[in-house]
C-alpha cells in the first residue's frame, strides 16, 4: 500500500504534503510526498527534507559542505542524497528517501535482536569502508545518525553535516582538524588531550561505543560524560573503564597539546566482561579491537568487517 500523507497544503520545491518530523540542532527536517505525475519508477514515494540556513552554519556545520560530500560519497550504506537545492530565503534543501528508524530509537526501545544487530553493525562498517577509503571522516558517528528502511535494516550512515574531506574546499587543514566534533559519550580521547592531526580512527572509536551498545542489547553508552557532556567526566569514565593510560599503553599521546597537564587519578579498569555483560567473546573481541586508547592500533573498518563476529549469520 502507498504511504499517505495528509495534505497541509505546504510545498517544498516539488515536494508536496510537507510535514514537519523533527528538528535538529542547525536544521529542520519535514516529510513530504513525491507527485505522482513527476515520480520515476526507482523514486521513493516519502522523501525527508532536510532544511538548512546556511547563514547560520558554525564550523565544523556545513550545509553546503555536506551535500558536497553526500554527492562525493555516493555508494552502499551511504543515505542517498537525492538531490538539494536552495531557496530565495537562504536555505538549502537536501532530499533523501524517508527512513522511519533509527538506531538509537530502536535500542531505547529494545527492538534489536542479536541478529539484527549484527547486520547493522555490519551496514556501519560497510560505509565506514566506503567513506575512509575516499578520505572522508564522518566525524559523528553514534545510534541516531544511522538510519533503517525498517527496523530489520538494511542500515545507511547519515548526517554529514561536520564530515571532513581532505579534497574539499571547505574543510580544515589536515593538521588543524576543528576538535569540537563527534558527540559527547562517542568521542576518543584523543580529541579531548587536544590532537588535530587526528584522522579515520576517529570514526572506529565511536563505532566501537555503538557496537558496545549494539551487542549488550541494552542501549546503555560504554562511557557516560554527564548530564553536562563534560570533557572531564568523559575522560574520567573512559579512564575508570580502560584503565588510566601511560605512554606505554597510550605511546602518541605524549605528542598531544593537553597531554601531561593534570594528573589523574591511576584506574586499574574493568574486564570487557564487565564492561559488555551478556555479550559474547566474538562481540567483545570486536569492540576491544575498536574502543583503543592509541589510535593506530584500532582496527580498519575493512579488517573489523573480517572479524569473526561479523562473519556468523
Amino acid at each position: 500500500m502507498e504511504p499517505q500523507l495528509h495534505d497541509t497544503g505546504m510545498t517544498i520545491g516539488r515536494y508536496t504534503h510537507v510535514q514537519h518530523y523533527k528538528d535538529g540542532l542547525f536544521s529542520e527536517i519535514f516529510k513530504a510526498l513525491v507527485p505522482a505525475a513527476e515520480r520515476q519508477p526507482t523514486d521513493p514515494v516519502l522523501v525527508a527534507l532536510k532544511v538548512t540556513t546556511l547563514f547560520d552554519n558554525t564550523p565544523p556545520h556545513d550545509a553546503a559542505k555536506e551535500a558536497r560530500l553526500l554527492e562525493a560519497a555516493k555508494g552502499q550504506n551511504i543515505v542517498p542524497l537525492l538531490e538539494s537545492f536552495q531557496r530565495p530565503s537562504g536555505r538549502l534543501n537536501m532530499v533523501f528517501p524517508f527512513m522511519p528508524h533509527d538506531l538509537g530509537i530502536l535500542l531505547q526501545r529494545k527492538q534489536i535482536t542479536k541478529g539484527t544487530g549484527r547486520a547493522i553493525i555490519r551496514d556501519l562498517f560497510s560505509g565506514l569502508k566506503h567513506l575512509h577509503h575516499l578520505g572522508i571522516i564522518h566525524r559523528d558517528i553514534k545510534p541516531s545518525n544511522i538510519l533503517l528502511a525498517s527496523s530489520d535494516g538494511p542500515a545507511y550512515i547519515a548526517d554529514f553535516g561536520i564530515a571532513w574531506s581532505p579534497h574539499d574546499k571547505a574543510s580544515e587543514p589536515a593538521d588543524q582538524k576543528i576538535l569540537d566534533v563527534g558527540t559527547t559519550c562517542y568521542r576518543p580521547p584523543e580529541l579531548l588531550f587536544g590532537n588535530q592531526k587526528y584522522d579515520s580512527t576517529l570514526d572506529m572509536w565511536a563505532a566501537g561505543c555503538v557496537a558496545a551498545q549494539v551487542v549488550c542489547l541494552d542501549g546503555k553508552t560504554l562511557f557516560d560524560a554527564g548530564d553536562l557532556g563534560s570533557e572531564l567526566a568523559l575522560i574520567k569514565s573512559i579512564f575508570e573503564s580502560l584503565g588510566t593510560p601511560d605512554v606505554e599503553v597510550w605511546p602518541e599521546a605524549a605528542t598531544f597539546p593537553d597531554w601531561g597537564k593534570m594528573n589523574f587519578k591511576q584506574y586499574p579498569g574493568k574486564s570487557w566482561e564487565e564492561l559488555l555483560p551478556g555479550a559474547g567473546q566474538n562481540a567483545r573481541e570486536l569492540v576491544r579491537g575498536l574502543v583503543v586508547f592509541e589510535s593506530g592500533w584500532r582496527l580498519t573498518a575493512e579488517a573489523a568487517l573480517e572479524h569473526g563476529y561479523l562473519k556468523t549469520s
